[in-house]
């Protein structure tokens, strides 16, 4: 057996212990904790990036279940003001690091020497794809189990009082105008082992500010402060008078656009319904 395997098989049975869970399939554990920077040349599905997005959705669900559950007086910026703390980069990537993952991430050569730029990001990534490995090994209960094991105790009623994300900030700000801010990736740059992502955050059809992180997330909260810098924060009166000028607009396009919408589907229900006369027309 190669030094490589041996390696791999080490870091894949102190990650079972670690989670407490022993797999019917221990490849997709494997998956889950190798760092993309050790499977170039190779499929997608030989590292985490794919479970990582599978288990960012399973992880959003447990959390808030519990959060509704803990905390019936809470509304629902409360709940997600709570949910946002504990599925952030940071609370993840702490929480992968105190159980030890950062021991049992496979890195390629790329990433050896360099002080594992990474290590943040990917913990965070790790512990999203883990989650979704013990859903697809053995169903929603055993991932359940390792969240309300590992990430629930975190949880707390304050964490409804604390500053909000970014993210949340902007969403509660942009909903007071009927708006719901949409996020879109631009641009990705650098290896696989070292990207950058850029995103940008929109109102309806309108561009509100771009921001820049290592990970999906984190250029997404960086895009949603600089909206708020932008928009919600003028100090003097231009400013505010400017960024409620902006907000008004946006407002109105987002209404614009939902209004065209709603007219083109009406015209092609009537346009339906027009051919489907005539066709009764011409049979009979």
């Amino acid at each position: 057996m190669s030094d490589i395997a041996e390696e791999r098989k080490k870091k894949l049975a102190r990650a079972q212990d670690i989670l407490e869970y022993r797999f019917e399939n221990p490849s997709i554990l494997l998956a889950a904790i190798t760092h993309p920077s050790a499977t170039e040349g190779k499929p997608v599905k030989f590292s985490y990036e794919r479970l990582e997005f599978l288990g960012d959705s399973i992880l959003g669900a447990i959390v808030a279940n519990e959060a509704f559950h803990a905390y019936p007086e809470l509304d629902e910026g409360g709940l997600t003001r709570i949910k946002v703390a504990l599925v952030s980069g940071t609370s993840l990537a702490s929480v992968a690091e105190r159980l030890g993952f950062a021991d049992v991430i496979v890195f390629g050569s790329s990433e050896r020497g360099t002080g594992r730029r990474g290590l943040h990001s990917a913990l965070e990534n790790v512990y999203e794809a883990v989650v979704a490995a013990l859903f697809l090994d053995s169903g929603i209960e055993a991932a359940q189990a390792f969240v309300s094991r590992t990430l629930i105790p975190k949880m707390s009623l304050d964490m409804a009082k604390e500053p909000e994300n970014p993210k949340s900030a902007l969403q509660e700000k942009l909903q007071e105008e009927g708006i719901t801010p949409t996020y879109k990736l631009v641009e990705t740059q650098g290896p696989p082992h070292d990207r950058t992502f850029i995103s940008q955050v929109f109102a309806g059809m309108k561009a509100l500010a771009s921001g820049m992180g290592r990970t999906k997330k984190e250029a997404e909260s960086q895009a949603a402060k600089a909206a708020l810098d932008k928009f919600d924060f003028g100090t003097d009166k231009d400013a505010k008078a400017k960024a409620k000028a902006e907000k008004n607009r946006a407002k109105a396009e987002a209404r614009a656009q939902a209004k065209a919408e709603k007219e083109a589907q009406a015209q092609a229900r009537a346009e339906a319904k027009a051919a489907e006369k005539a066709a009764r027309k011409a049979q009979g």
